[in-house]
């Protein structure tokens, strides 16, 4: 069995006996065989459990949280639980797909697993979609710092209008983060190094949380410029609510033309795919029940944060919520310092999960350029800083980006979460463990047929966006 390590740049180093004995037991519990197993690695994993839950949890949790109490007056609340629920457990068992693949050939990289599945093309494939994905993602973080930053800057010094000072430009501000705190977090040399900022990123989620709740019990429904017109940015939109007498009543169960995108939403809510196999190389003392143990966990966790953030925000605004929850606060009161401190908070956990995301790519672009190169700093500096650069250049002067990479993202988040490890699975694992109608490969492959689904529900749903001149986030994060 070979342990083709992350990175692409492992170098080859026996194991001693127990060692071998011990990732023996680990990877392969159930084959036989005397056939002696031989192991690569090029460092031992480090990183405590705490901390590798923290890094999971963090590249579970986007933006899209903004857009789930948006979501749950679309569906009611039964629905939305129901469906959270579903996509928890779709999502746990994906990655248990992915972790039972990587067992059985001791492979803890995901395009070494679409080698192992379907050669050099496979390994391709998982490199590139890995690679749009992310930096679909990142792109979608700075366009929040570039949007949202210069706001709350301007609000906390009371500055009524922008008169076009440096600190107030969206661009300039996006470079200063990027470099200053992204780039150097990005240069650490292992994930789990981040498990602190991970840490404090979800602290920073948790207080937008308790914010949210403390919020309900502060705001009265209807609000002012959902019957009043008024001067914020958002009451042309609202003006025109028809306030009927359950307008602020909470729907159990709801059906409408908005509720079938809540599906695409919710079902790329958990999309981490990417890092799970990152974060368990890092892991002390790796086990696939370990690593299923911090997968849990995290999903667990962001399943809590997502449920509570939804019914607070909803039960707050009802059906006047908007499709961003923040842009719903500020109708509440521009100035209103929580408010502030809230969207404060929200742009430092966006920043702080810039790292966690970058590492998968330059792990899929190591594998592409440099297949069998030791690790050496002067690549991963350099790889980081070409990121960082691009998805910059990206964000400044392409603002369409987004839209295509909302496509993209339609694409390759059930890609990730649902196609690939079904058919990596059904590939990877022996007939004479698993024959090919066993009911654990028909789940696999089912699992796949689904993500197809799913992809083809969002690529209509954008088409449909695009069509009628609207606009509303349904891949990845």
């Amino acid at each position: 069995m070979e342990l083709q390590k992350m990175n692409g740049h492992s170098r080859d180093e026996g194991f001693d006996g127990l060692d071998a004995l011990a990732e023996h037991e680990e990877f392969l519990p159930h084959k036989t065989g005397g056939k002696k197993e031989i192991h690569f690695t090029d460092f031992e994993g480090k990183t405590s459990f705490g901390m590798s839950i923290f890094n999971l949890s963090n590249a579970i949790m986007g933006s899209g949280i903004l857009g789930l109490a948006f979501a749950m007056s679309n569906t009611g609340i039964i629905l939305f639980l129901i469906l959270l629920v579903f996509i928890a457990i779709l999502s746990a068992y994906s990655i248990h797909l992915l972790l039972k693949s990587a067992g059985v050939v001791g492979i803890r990289a995901y395009e070494q697993l679409g080698n192992r599945a379907f050669g050099h093309p496979g390994k391709m494939l998982a490199a590139c979609v890995i690679t749009i994905h992310n930096i679909g993602a990142m792109s979608s973080y700075l366009f929040i710092i570039k949007s949202e930053l210069p706001l709350v800057i301007q609000a906390f010094l009371d500055d009524q209008e922008s008169k076009g000072e440096w600190f107030l430009n969206g661009n300039v501000l996006i470079i200063i983060v990027s470099a200053f705190i992204i780039l150097p977090l990005a240069l650490m040399k292992q994930l789990g190094y981040l498990g602190y900022t991970s840490g404090f990123s979800l602290s920073c989620m948790v207080f937008f949380l308790i914010s949210v709740i403390y919020k309900k019990f502060n705001t009265l429904c209807p609000l002012e410029d959902t019957t009043h017109h008024n001067s914020t940015p958002h009451a042309d939109h609202h003006a025109a609510i028809n306030v009927t007498e359950d307008f602020c009543e909470a729907k159990l169960f709801t059906i409408n033309s908005q509720t079938a995108y809540t599906i695409p939403i919710l079902a790329f809510a958990f999309v981490c795919h990417p890092e799970v196999l990152p974060i368990y190389t890092e892991l002390r003392d790796p086990t696939k029940k370990r690593m299923q143990g911090v997968a849990n966990i995290s999903i667990l966790a962001m399943f809590v944060m997502y449920l509570l953030t939804a019914l607070f925000g909803y039960l707050t605004f009802y059906g006047a919520v908007e499709s961003e929850l923040l842009h719903t606060y500020s109708r509440v009161g521009s100035r209103d310092v929580l408010i502030l401190c809230v969207r404060l908070a929200v742009l430092v956990a966006v920043t702080l999960t810039v790292p966690v995301v970058l590492f998968p790519i330059r792990r899929a672009l190591l594998q592409i350029l440099f297949p069998d190169k030791p690790f050496h700093w002067a690549r991963h500096i350099a790889i980081a800083f070409c990121l960082i650069f691009v998805v910059n250049l990206l964000v400044i002067f392409v603002p369409s980006i987004r839209d295509i990479f909302g496509l993209i993202g339609a694409t390759s988040a059930p890609s990730l979460i649902f196609i690939l490890p079904g058919i990596f699975y059904v590939r990877i694992v022996p007939e004479e463990q698993e024959p090919f109608l066993s009911r654990p490969k028909i789940q696999a492959a089912c699992f796949a047929a689904l993500g197809f689904v799913f992809m083809i529900m969002s690529l209509s749903f954008i088409i449909i966006d695009w069509s009628t001149g609207e606009s509303r986030s349904v891949g990845g994060h």
